[in-house]
């Protein structure tokens, strides 16, 4: 089943998420090479895809896994999490619909 995890940022967190953008993407690299993941992106705070300065709010990512236990678990080993850059992490079960 696919699991929609939502993370928020704590403020004023873009330094130390450019720091640890590499571990945090490697996680998200396995998930898509094992065929898990269906999205995944950060929610920049303005209007903007470049949102240059003021960074983002949170991050968005929906996978398949095998439990809401075991998103859940994926979700708080993200190495954002660890390093303070995210303030917490949502997960929910997530109906695939379109396309």
């Amino acid at each position: 089943m696919f699991y929609m995890i939502y993370s928020e940022d704590v403020a004023n967190s873009l330094e130390q998420r450019l720091a640890t953008r590499p571990a945090h993407l490697a996680r998200l690299e396995q998930l898509k090479n094992q065929g898990h993941l269906l999205l995944a992106g950060p929610t920049p705070a303005i209007d903007s895809m470049d949102p240059g300065a003021a960074g983002f709010s949170g991050s968005l990512v929906v996978a398949e896994f095998a439990s809401l236990a075991d998103a859940q678990s994926w979700a708080d080993a993200d190495p954002y999490l660890a390093a303070g850059v995210y303030a917490r992490s949502t997960v929910k079960p997530f109906k695939k619909v379109l396309p």
